[in-house]
């Protein structure tokens, strides 16, 4: 008995296409599984893609042909002839991506489509990198992206005819064994991509490619600003002219009908000279593609070329975005290369206290990595982001000193995040951004920056003056900001629940004028409610030390009287009407204290050391010396209770039990 000789599976499947008279299945070269599988399942991360690849490809073929058109004279042609079609058909499950490009043969077909990460794209770019200028743009580097169809396809057909040639060939494959090539019927040159999408599964909906809202929604947002016109049939409706005899109560009568329209806008508006656009369409467009319904509050952009050319347009925001300070706000903004959507919100470009900018950039140098996802060198985002970031500041001090109205607004909006850039470097952006902190003043009643505030300080200040808590009103009727007011100094109203930290982060504020021995220290920034102002006299200094000295006994039985709630009480040389305060003498103020209370940890049990402050010199004062001498030991406790209970309460602060402090009142009263 004769044995078979054993066929190996690519053999025996290439003889029975033989036979069946079919195009011999090719492999694929290089290690074609390997690879293939690879491009499909982890290179790229987002399906939708695939589009955006495909039409970038019919770009770049497009654009070959007209670059040849400009150096054969034999070439006679138009950028209004070239274009790209996309087309869908819902019954056969298809996806179509047309040029009227170049075009391929059957030998450019096996190399370009048969070797993976081949790119002829790379090659005509090198090959005519002096020529080409800016009539030209090819965008494809690696000879990837077409295979990023088989995400979506099980089978995807190519059918190409080259420019000047009568014959036109079908390169088709699975994305599995290999490929085959026949020949094939294409009426004029260029390139038909036929994708079969995939059967729908429980994870994967396919389906939404076979759609116009979903094939023209993917056109628009990754390949709007494709150098030639993106075309679709779209379905639309009209209505029918009305008949002649129609009466008075004729209802209109409409027609659905289609019609082939450009979907994307080609030309970006950041690459049109700015004497072109109008403030209107700079607005639309902010609006349109950042889904805004206000207008940008500032527009401006860069234009940078040499080793690193690329354009940026951005805009300031006119409100702030409701979810600005939650944690699933995403800053960045939208990356291009050769006008093709990279990246929607690219973090690397905005540090994180200006994440409320908007815009794009733009450049064809940025070395990406193979999916055109993500970029290889991060050195070329940081000098791009390094830029961005000076006009940004650039643009908000001409803001601020120029249409002071506006930059409050701003201020309001998006103050708050400048601030935490402080506070989060640990005051080493102060010198960049403290000149862009607005505060109010309780002097001149109006927002002012810190450099408006010392040059209206008296040639004595030695320090800036401020007070934190909830509301401009409150912090007014403060005993202690009226202390300081009447010493002729100002004070910073400080509302923001991030003021005290930004303000602890920069601990100075105000560089020497010169330098040497006699060059001005930087001015210290006091909260007036915390630690020694050092705004009395020596004569008032001393006038506390002995009034402390002679009432160690009543100070001590205060401090019995309140216990831990307070780590002493003092005589004050910071009051003049109020009997009493309470201030704080460690790191951590009460505002400080306040607000870390409202945290989810209720601020892990961080505290401040509290202070008693007695105005010595009030009516009070005697009330309780007269008590102590009188050994009534029950009434200094009482006191002692209401007047630190008084002093919260004006600060501000909760006191622990309302209760017993409104029966306290009631006793006074009775």
């Amino acid at each position: 008995m004769a044995r078979r000789r054993a066929v190996p599976q690519g053999e025996g499947t290439t003889r029975r296409m033989r036979e069946k008279g079919l195009p011999t299945m090719r492999k694929f070269k290089t290690e074609s599984k390997k690879l293939l599988n690879l491009m499909i399942n982890s290179i790229y991360t987002n399906r939708e893609i695939f589009l955006r690849e495909l039409i970038s490809n019919a770009s770049d073929a497009v654009d070959k042909l007209y670059f040849r058109s400009l150096t054969d004279k034999d070439i006679q042609l138009s950028k209004d002839e070239l274009g790209i079609r996309v087309a869908f058909d819902k019954d056969a499950r298809t996806v179509t991506v047309s040029d009227s490009g170049l075009g391929m043969t059957k030998d450019e077909l096996d190399r370009n489509l048969g070797t993976i990460a081949h790119s002829d794209s790379m090659e005509f770019k090198a090959d005519n990198a002096d020529a080409q200028g800016d009539d030209v743009d090819i965008i494809g580097q690696f000879g990837v992206g077409f295979y990023s169809a088989f995400m979506v396809a099980s089978k995807v057909r190519v059918v190409s005819k080259a420019y000047g040639s009568d014959e036109a060939w079908a390169w088709e494959s699975d994305g599995v064994e290999g490929y085959t090539i026949e020949e094939a019927q294409r009426e004029g040159h260029g390139t038909d991509v036929i994708l079969t999408l995939k059967d729908n599964t429980d994870d994967d909906n396919y389906d939404t490619f076979l759609s116009e809202f979903g094939l023209k929604n993917l056109i628009k947002r990754y390949s709007n600003y494709v150098r030639y016109p993106v075309q679709m049939e779209v379905s639309k409706t009209r209505e029918l002219p009305k008949p002649e005899d129609a009466g008075d109560d004729y209802t209109p009568e409409y027609e659905d009908y289609t019609e082939v329209e450009t979907i994307n806008s080609m030309i970006p508006i950041w690459k049109r000279s700015k004497s072109e656009v109008t403030d209107e369409e700079y607005n639309e467009f902010y609006k349109t593609d950042f889904h805004d319904f206000t207008d940008p509050a500032r527009t401006f952009s860069i234009h940078a070329e040499g080793a690193l050319s690329y354009d940026a347009l951005l805009f300031i925001p006119g409100r702030a975005p409701y979810d600005l300070y939650s944690k699933d706000f995403k800053k960045g903004l939208a990356l291009y290369s050769s006008n093709v959507l990279i990246m929607e919100k690219c973090e690397e470009l905005l540090p994180d206290h200006f994440n409320f900018v908007r815009g794009v950039v733009d450049s064809q140098d940025l070395q990406l990595n193979i999916s055109r996802e993500t970029l290889q060198h991060n050195s070329q985002l940081r000098a791009i982001a390094k830029k961005i970031e000076k006009k940004i500041t650039s643009e908000l001090k001409k803001m601020r000193d120029n249409d002071r109205e506006e930059y409050e607004k701003f201020f309001e909006n998006f103050g708050r995040g400048l601030e935490f850039g402080i506070y989060n470097s640990y005051g080493m952006l102060k010198d960049q951004l403290a000149d862009l902190l607005l505060f109010y003043s309780a002097k001149q009643e109006k927002l002012v920056t810190l450099d408006e505030y010392l040059e209206a300080a008296p040639a004595d200040q030695k320090a800036i003056y401020y007070a934190a808590g909830e509301s401009v009103e409150r912090l007014a009727k403060m005993p202690i900001v009226k202390t300081v007011l009447g010493k002729g100094y100002d004070v910073l109203l400080c509302t923001k629940d991030v003021d005290e930290f930004c303000f602890q982060s920069m601990m100075t504020y105000g560089a020497p004028a010169a330098d040497g021995e006699d060059a001005p220290e930087p001015f210290e920034l006091k909260n007036v409610a915390s630690g020694d102002l050092d705004l009395a006299s020596e004569e008032e200094k001393k006038e506390a030390e002995e009034t402390t000295k002679d009432n160690e006994a009543l100070f001590a039985a205060m401090k019995d009287a309140l216990g831990d709630s307070v780590t002493k009480v003092a005589v004050s040389s910071r009051l003049t009407d109020a009997p009493a305060c309470i201030t704080a003498a460690g790191p951590v103020s009460l505002e400080m204290e306040r607000i870390m209370a409202q945290m989810p940890d209720g601020g892990e049990g961080i505290k401040s050391e509290r202070v008693l402050e007695v105005n010595a010199k009030h009516a009070v004062f005697d009330v309780l010396r007269a008590a102590q001498e009188a050994g009534d030991a029950d009434k200094v406790k009482l006191y002692a209770e209401l007047l630190y209970n008084q002093a919260l309460l004006v600060e501000g602060l909760p006191i622990e039990d309302p209760v017993a402090y409104a029966n306290a009142v009631t006793k006074l009263m009775a």
